[in-house]
């Protein structure tokens, strides 16, 4: 069987599903306009990413941007061909969607990411039947959360199969921390995640900067990891409060290196204040790594932790509660590790990542018969 991917190639969740349903014994093309790290891809996995003429990469239009999607199609459909192609995944049904719906070929699978159906169609009346017709080219679509997997219907009059994202139990499991940041009495709270407003960075900066000023004594500390457009900014404040100190920004990190920094993590953040977060793997990761997570009661996030049982749910935009609900945390290990505990046995329980690999090749099957 040979997929062509259509998807960002520098993307974690799509190396993860190339890697995947390679290891499965499926022939893997990525197809992508993003540069990206080659040997984060299992070897056998082929590349192609279409080079952005130099007129398009000074525009700051992101909709003059995605019209070098088009300009890429010629491309595509020969690779289709030389490939051999017998599935093609579009990863994201506007802008890689309407790429895979323009060249024609069938069977097309389609899955939703987050953005796409969130806020893509709700710019412009154009974009929305876009996305409607993106959508209608799609032999099967999936969605990594069931309340997008509803939201998405309001655009399209199929079924919709839920494929979350699993979680590789052999990589992502507790283990003893790297003390090459942090020693063993620190206590670390973190997330791995985009620096931006929609996924609660400031809220975390701001609910950390709280309960360092209510327990100045305590071995306190924050580990803020991704890349983003909030890093600056949060530096910035984290120094004007006082605690540039106790508070680390790794930028980007390799996703193999991904354990390593979960594991060094007591507790996980993501209060994510946009109904755009669909899915969260990285809660899951944590959970997995025997983690308890503090998560915002949004979009899909309630599906990925049991309030009360492996974390906490809180209201988005809250600093306040947000803080209140780490202090507790903070200040009861044992409750800290028993919902750690409970987080890693629902992970394995609901996300085992081998399983669902099976699932998707058994869609895959399906959609070729």
């Amino acid at each position: 069987m040979k997929v062509v991917l259509l998807s960002d190639p520098a993307s974690a969740h799509t190396i993860k599903w190339a890697n995947g349903i390679h290891s499965k014994g499926v022939d893997v093309l990525v197809y992508g306009l993003t540069a990206c790290d080659y040997s984060q891809y299992n070897r056998g996995i082929e590349i192609e990413v279409f080079k952005i003429p130099e007129f398009f990469k000074w525009q700051k239009d992101g909709n003059i941007l995605k019209s070098v999607y088009l300009l890429s199609l010629p491309r595509l459909k020969k690779i289709i061909k030389k490939f051999k192609c017998d599935i093609l995944h579009s990863q994201s049904a506007s802008s890689y969607g309407l790429l895979g719906a323009l060249s024609g070929f069938h069977p097309h699978v389609m899955s939703v990411w987050g953005n796409d159906v969130y806020i893509f169609p709700h710019k412009h009346k154009l974009l929305e039947k876009i996305l409607r017709y993106n959508l209608s080219t799609g032999d099967i679509i999936t969605s990594s959360s069931k309340i997008m997997a509803d939201y998405s219907r309001r655009f399209v009059d199929k079924d919709i199969l839920v494929t979350p994202g699993g979680i590789m139990l052999d990589k992502f499991k507790p283990i003893k921390r790297d003390t090459s940041i942090y020693q063993e009495n620190d206590i670390v709270i973190g997330t791995i995640k985009m620096m931006e407003k929609k996924y609660g960075s400031e809220d975390i900066l701001d609910a950390f900067n709280i309960l360092t000023k209510k327990h100045p004594s305590l071995p306190l500390k924050l580990l803020m990891i991704g890349r983003g457009s909030l890093i600056e900014y949060l530096t910035d404040k984290a120094k004007n409060y006082n605690i540039s100190d106790s508070v680390k920004f790794t930028g980007i990190v390799p996703f193999d290196q991904v354990p390593k920094y979960h594991n060094m993590l007591d507790i996980y953040l993501a209060p994510s204040t946009d109904d755009s977060e669909s899915f969260g793997v990285g809660i899951l990761e944590a959970s997995a790594c025997g983690k308890p997570v503090i998560v915002s009661n949004i979009g899909g996030l309630p599906e990925v932790i049991q309030d009360n049982h492996t974390g906490y749910m809180v209201p988005p935009n809250n600093p306040q509660i947000l803080a209140e609900k780490i202090e507790h945390l903070v200040l009861n290990k044992e409750t800290r590790l028993k919902l750690g505990e409970n987080g890693r046995r629902f992970v394995e329980e609901k996300y085992d990542y081998d399983k669902i690999l099976d699932y998707i090749i058994s869609i895959y099957k399906s959609v070729l018969k």
